[in-house]
């Protein structure tokens, strides 16, 4: 799973991206985009190690793509800029929050560069397709032609009128049909205040969360900046400042669950780990992101769910003896932080 790190320059992304990520950014990698790996922090795999002590504990990860920051005054090259994201999952449009105040301006105004973008490359296509229906074709050609025009021609109004595609009630057909342009105002989205060293304990204002009810806030400079101390030194900064708790952790999984994604769980002696599945993944799914010879050869999966795992003291044993471990097919819907145990032919 890949999240952008998104906003107009001087927001400070590139800094978010060292503090969720740990990578120093690339100058020279500024105009093509900087990818680097974080952990999706999980205190359930936490407490499942803590009582097992396998040899490895593995979380699972989630890609964060630094990209070129978006000019406020000039448009034209933004396009250009945003097609760096339109491979990502999801977005975290950076929001300044250092120097400027206007959060609710900033992300309306970010959100017209998406739809521009968009408009940009829908429009493209029309064209294409209006000259191809002038000629001679195969009906079934002709009739796919002629829906995919009508459904462009729909996102085009929708966009024009400052409606992004993700809210215009698309099919799920209709979504499938236009996948290949990536739409940047399909992808779900996070906005994220970049805090300075003042009001990070402030509420953030109603109408920035009237636009988007899941921002978070972060003063990310000064938090990197405390991790560097020594610990002594770090409680007395954190006193002073009135910084009560580090916000890195929390941002990372907000930015994971808030594109759809949830977790389960494998545990033994050699490994407890986390996997990543798209919300409402099916048994034989997740056992093919585990390998693909899992799903292929699927027969079916001992599911056991977190809390009764926890009231089991985390033994699979234990739980087969009280009745809570489930035998279950493949259609079977995943659920967030179940145990599976994935029983396969061959």
């Amino acid at each position: 799973m890949k999240m952008g790190l998104v906003g107009f320059a001087g927001t400070g992304k590139s800094i978010v991206f060292e503090w969720l990520t740990g990578e120093k950014p690339d100058p020279s990698k500024v105009q093509q985009g900087q990818t680097a790996m974080a952990d999706v922090p999980d205190e359930r795999l936490a407490k499942i190690s803590a009582a097992l002590k396998p040899k490895k504990t593995t979380y699972t990860k989630v890609a964060v793509l630094d990209t070129p920051g978006l000019m406020a005054d000039e448009r034209k090259d933004n396009p250009r800029r945003l097609g760096v994201i339109r491979e990502a999952n999801g977005m975290v449009i950076v929001l300044d929050g250092f120097s400027r105040s206007d959060f609710a301006g900033q992300l309306r105004k970010f959100r017209e560069e998406l739809l521009f973008a968009d408009l940009e490359v829908v429009s493209n296509r029309i064209p294409k397709l209006e000259a191809g229906l002038k000629k001679a074709k195969p009906a079934k050609e002709r009739e796919a032609d002629e829906i995919e025009l009508a459904l462009l021609r729909r996102i085009v109004a929708a966009l024009e009128a400052g409606t992004p595609a993700a809210q215009i009630g698309l099919t799920t057909d209709e979504e499938k049909s236009v996948r290949s342009f990536q739409l940047l105002t399909l992808k779900p989205e996070i906005a994220f205040v970049n805090r300075g060293d003042s009001g990070f304990n402030d509420p953030l204002p109603a109408d920035l969360l009237a636009l988007e009810p899941h921002a978070i806030q972060a003063p990310v400079k000064l938090e990197m900046e405390l991790l560097a101390l020594g610990e002594e030194d770090r409680k007395a900064f954190m006193a002073d400042m009135g910084v009560t708790s580090f916000h890195r952790d929390s941002t990372i999984r907000a930015m994971f669950y808030g594109v759809g994604r949830e977790v389960f769980f494998t545990t033994g002696e050699d490994e407890c780990r986390t996997w990543s599945i798209p919300k409402g993944c099916e048994a034989v799914e997740a056992a093919g992101c585990i390998h693909k010879d899992l799903g292929e050869k699927f027969v079916r999966a001992i599911v056991i769910s977190y809390n009764d795992f926890v009231s089991c003291h985390y033994s699979e044993k234990e739980a087969k003896t009280k009745g809570l471990a489930r035998t279950e097919g493949k259609n079977y819907v995943v659920k967030d932080a179940d145990i599976l145990h994935i029983l396969h032919s061959g």
